[in-house]
C-alpha cells in the first residue's frame, strides 16, 4: 500500500495520507514495503542477506543504475535499510535518507561527498568532539579551510562568507553545552550564497525540532542515541531536504562503504515507535534535575537550553519543543570535583554515550572531546570540570536522589566513598 511512487506508504482504507498524520503517529506506523499481495506483517522483516539473486544479467546490470531500484549487495541497499531510510525522512520531512554504520559514519560521508581540496566550511564552535576531528583532518589533510562562529548570529556567517565556502556545520543542540544556534537566520543566509546547510539533529531527534522545516539541506543523525534509545545499536542516518543532493552523495557513500547492518537497521526500528513517548519523558526528567542542580551549593553552572539564563533560552524556546534529555553542569570543584562525581553516582552509570533510556554520565573534557585542546575547550564553552548527564527514562525522583548522594560525596574524604 504506497502513494504513487512508493516512497511513502497511505494507511488502509485510502484517503489519509501519511502527511496528514502527527509525528506520533507516523514514528509507530513505520514504513516499509513487505506484502506477500494479501496480508504484510506488522513488524518490519529482518533481511540478513548480502547480496540479491537475479534470474537476467540486464535486470542485475538495471539495478546496478541508482540508489533505488532492485537490492543488488546490500553495502547499495538492503530492504530493511530502505525501510529505515524512508521512516527517518518522512519524521525528519526530507525527501530522501541515506543510512550509516554510525553517526560518524553519517557525517564523514556528507563531508567527504560534498567536500573538495580549497574548500571553504563554516562551523558552529561548539561541535560534538568527533566532528571537530573530522574538520581538523580534512584542514590538515586536504586543504580544507574551516572558520567557527558562535552560532548566534547569522551576521557571524555573513563576515566569513567567501567564493570557496560550500557547506555550513551547525548542531542543533550543542554537545555538551546546550547551545542552540539561530538555525532559521543562519541557514537562510548560506542558503542565499548557494552553501549547503547540514545539521546535526542527534541530541533534539524529530520530535523536539526538523531542521529541513528551518532550511537545512542535509540532517544527520547518530540513530545510536535517541531514535534506536536503547543502548544497543551502532548507526546513523543522512536526511536530505531534496532528493538531488542524496542522489550527489549516494555514490561516495557507496565507494566509503560505511553501510548498516541489516540487523542495527531493524533494531533501530524497533525503537522509533517510541521515540515521542521516551523524549517526553527524556525532557521532563531533565527539567527537574537543571532546576535542582542550578540550585545547588556546589554547582557553579547548569548546561540545559530550556533553563532560564541559559544563553540560548530564547532561541530554545523559540527553535525546539522541548529542552531535550541532556544536562550538563559545571561542579565548583573544577576537575577532580567532575571525575569524582561521575564515580560517585549509583544509578546513573558512567558510560560514553547518550539518548539510552538509562541515565548515563560523562567527563566531556576527558572522554568525548578529548580531542580539544585546552584553548579549543575554552571556545567551546566546556569547563574542566563540566559532568555530561544523558538524563533517562528513569523515576525523576530516584534521579535527584542518585545525583544529590553523589553531590554530597564530593565533600567525603576519598577513603569514605563507596
Amino acid at each position: 500500500m504506497t502513494d504513487g511512487d512508493g516512497a511513502v506508504p497511505r494507511i488502509r482504507g485510502g484517503g489519509m495520507a501519511r502527511r496528514d498524520l502527527d509525528l506520533r503517529t507516523r514514528s509507530v506506523h513505520v514504513h516499509h514495503e513487505f506484502s506477500s499481495g494479501v496480508s504484510r506483517p506488522l513488524s518490519v522483516p529482518l533481511v540478513q542477506s548480502s547480496a540479491f539473486a537475479f534470474d537476467s544479467a540486464d535486470a542485475l546490470a538495471e539495478a546496478m543504475a541508482g540508489p533505488d531500484g532492485q537490492y543488488v549487495y546490500s553495502r547499495r541497499g538492503n530492504p530493511t535499510v530502505r525501510a529505515l531510510e524512508r521512516t527517518v525522512a518522512d519524521l525528519e520531512g526530507g525527501a530522501a535518507a541515506i543510512a550509516f554504520a554510525s553517526g560518524m559514519g553519517a557525517i564523514s560521508g556528507v563531508l567527504l561527498a560534498l567536500l573538495v581540496p580549497g574548500d571553504h566550511v563554516i562551523a558552529q564552535r561548539c561541535l560534538y568532539g568527533g566532528t571537530y576531528a573530522v574538520l581538523s583532518d580534512l584542514a590538515a589533510r586536504y586543504g580544507i579551510d574551516v572558520d567557527y562562529v558562535s552560532g548566534d548570529d547569522a551576521a557571524e556567517f555573513a563576515r566569513l562568507v567567501r567564493p570557496r565556502t560550500r557547506l555550513l556545520f551547525l548542531e542543533t543542540i550543542a554537545n555538551p553545552t546546550g547551545r542552540v544556534p539561530d538555525l532559521g537566520g543562519l541557514l537562510a543566509a548560506a542558503r542565499g550564497h548557494g552553501v549547503v546547510g547540514v545539521v546535526d539533529n542527534s541530541l533534539a531527534s524529530p520530535v523536539l525540532c526538523r531542521p529541513i522545516e528551518h532550511g537545512a539541506d542535509v540532517v544527520v543523525h547518530s540513530s545510536t542515541k535517541y531514535l534506536a534509545g536503547h543502548s544497543d545499536v551502532l548507526g546513523g542516518v543522512a536526511v536530505f531536504a531534496e532528493d538531488g543532493l542524496r542522489r550527489q552523495v549516494w555514490p561516495r557513500t557507496v565507494e566509503l562503504g560505511a553501510a548498516p547492518d541489516p540487523f542495527a537497521a531493524w533494531l533501530t526500528l524497533r525503537g522509533l515507535p517510541t521515540l515521542p513517548l521516551r523524549m517526553r519523558q527524556h525532557c521532563a526528567n531533565a527539567e527537574l534535575l537543571a532546576g535542582r542542580l542550578a540550585e545547588h551549593p556546589e554547582v557553579a553552572a547548569v548546561h540545559w537550553p530550556w533553563l532560564a539564563g541559559h544563553p540560548s533560552y530564547g532561541m530554545a524556546r523559540k527553535v525546539l519543543a522541548g529542552g531535550g534529555g541532556m544536562v550538563s553542569f559545571e561542579l565548583a570543584g573544577g576537575r577532580a570535583a567532575g571525575r569524582a562525581f561521575i564515580e560517585r553516582v549509583r544509578l546513573a552509570r558512567l558510560a560514553l554515550s547518550l539518548g539510552g533510556v538509562e541515565t548515563l554520565v560523562a567527563h566531556p573534557a576527558s572522554t568525548s572531546h578529548r580531542e580539544l585542546d585546552a584553548e579549543a575547550l575554552s571556545a567551546a564553552g566546556i569547563g574542566a570540570g563540566t559532568v555530561r548527564m544523558s538524563v533517562g527514562v528513569e523515576h525523576a525522583e530516584d534521579l535527584w536522589a542518585d545525583v544529590e548522594q553523589a553531590l554530597r560525596g564530593l565533600n567525603e574524604p576519598a577513603e569514605q566513598r563507596s
